[in-house]
């Protein structure tokens, strides 16, 4: 996972994969939702920024309530799926 927390461009790949493979399994766009929030926490307590992009995620992160947070893990999945 470090390798592909080094770079964004590559985090972005890496999740846009799973966010494919997650869409082929039939996961609904919920799911996929609740899973980056849960991905987005794990990364939160156990991840230290790789990069100025993960930092400002972090600090929006670190700032924002439970709801902002879903939103930013729905927005993550978004930005992934246009990119």
């Amino acid at each position: 996972m470090s390798t592909v927390l080094s770079n964004f461009a590559t985090w972005k790949h890496f999740l846009a994969d799973r966010v494919s493979h997650a869409k082929n399994a039939g996961m609904t766009e919920e799911t996929i939702s609740t899973l980056a929030y849960e991905i987005g926490s794990f990364l939160d307590e156990k991840v230290d920024p790789k990069n100025e992009e993960e930092r400002v995620l972090k600090q929006l992160w670190d700032v924002g309530d439970e709801a902002e947070r879903k939103t930013i893990a729905r927005l993550m999945v978004k930005l992934v799926q246009v990119s």
